[in-house]
């Protein structure tokens, strides 16, 4: 880690004290980076296999379904996990503690982030808030076998947590799309809220360093694309764009695009267009249903008016099929956005930022946020 540079030299004997294997479960499921598949991994089966996943640079689901999945096969929706290692040492690097500074954690998960500020900080320096009580118990478990006693609480961390503010830093470890007002209210003016932030757009996130001013409002850039799983009251429910689309394609109308998938983003991960995408067409829920001889792009509107398009992309055809219905022509509001951003160079998801105003507000920004982001939306 020392020699990527994910992990800085302040953060070196932190790391040393508390081995992330000491915060994992006997049974766990490591994630695949070049197959994207989770397996099963029995500490009592394979302990020298357990070990090794144990401190690979991978990600390690330690629940699936919210706690409801039986069996060492993955489940359908992995719901709490341990991060990457070299992303935990970045976003802890991001932070820019301070002696005698007090951080709120949001998402305790196995708590080896918690354990690792507690390490550096000292134990009366952090809160970490946990919403699944099995998560909470294990995490509280294992911070009491490394002789750590951070304050943890098991409660929604969308409330923060009053009684230990006011906070110097605010370090959210679970996907967000809105930045919830305790936040900002339980952190000291100068003070940093880091959180992976996105859209419903997609299910990628980027890590936005926000600065509170005395005023409530934060503001701040993004600093690079990741994905963490989503905190459980911003979750978006699917299900429910089931009934925008009644017959397909029905009565909608049809037109024509030479707009391409990898125009859109493609299958690819973490491109900026997606995130862009998502910043300039609020309110708007994307998927894409990839296939060999055929690709279609969905967009359902989230605002009520059941509004949906779609984009059928053909290898063998230069032109792509769109279908859209309902008030919003959603295509129209997409392709004028790409439009936009082609317009102003392509920059990446690093020339954007967020405020969050005092309100409550969220509004994107390009370069400054003197700059803001417009929204396509019709």
């Amino acid at each position: 880690m020392l020699e990527t540079g994910a992990l800085t030299g302040d953060w070196s004997a932190a790391w040393a004290a508390v081995p992330r294997g000491a915060f994992l479960p006997d049974l766990m499921w490591p994630y695949d980076m070049d197959t994207g598949a989770s397996r099963p991994v029995d500490r009592l089966a394979d302990p020298a296999d357990w070990e090794r996943q144990a401190y690979a640079n991978v990600p390690v689901t330690i629940q699936w379904d919210d706690g409801q999945h039986a069996g060492p096969g993955p489940g359908r929706v992995a719901t709490s996990s341990a991060s990457m290692p070299s992303v935990v040492a970045r976003m802890l690097a991001d932070l820019d503690v301070f002696a005698g500074a007090r951080v709120l954690e949001i998402g305790t998960g196995t708590g080896w982030n918690a354990a690792l500020l507690a390490a550096r900080l000292g134990e009366g320096h952090v809160v970490t808030v946990e919403v699944d009580p099995a998560v909470a118990a294990a995490a509280r478990e294992a911070l009491d076998r490394a002789g750590l006693s951070p304050e943890a609480v098991c409660g929604d961390g969308r409330d923060g947590w009053p009684a230990g503010a006011p906070y110097d830093r605010v370090i959210v470890t679970a996907g967000v799309r809105q930045v919830p007002s305790a936040w900002r209210e339980q952190t000291r003016p100068g003070g940093l809220i880091l959180a992976p932030w996105g859209t419903h757009y997609s299910p990628e996130d980027a890590l936005v360093r926000l600065t509170v001013s005395g005023d409530g409002s934060a503001s701040g850039p993004f600093l690079r694309p990741l994905e963490f799983m989503k905190l459980r009251s911003q979750r978006l429910d699917w299900g429910r764009f089931g009934r925008h689309v009644d017959r397909y394609p029905g009565d909608a109308d049809r037109s024509a695009t030479t707009v391409g998938l990898p125009d859109l983003g493609g299958r690819g991960r973490f491109q900026a267009a997606t995130f862009v995408l998502g910043l300039c067409v609020p309110d708007c829920a994307h998927v894409l249903n990839a296939g060999g001889d055929e690709s279609t792009a969905w967009f359902f509107d989230m605002s009520g008016t059941r509004s949906w398009a779609s984009v059928v992309f053909r290898p063998q055809e230069t032109d792509a099929t769109v279908h859209q219905s309902g008030p919003r022509r959603l295509w129209d509001e997409v392709s004028a956005a790409l439009d936009w951003w082609r317009g102003q160079g392509s920059p990446p998801v690093v020339s954007f930022g967020l405020t969050v105003t005092s309100r409550g507000a969220h509004r994107p920004w390009l370069s400054t946020p003197s700059r803001p982001v417009p929204s396509f939306a019709t």
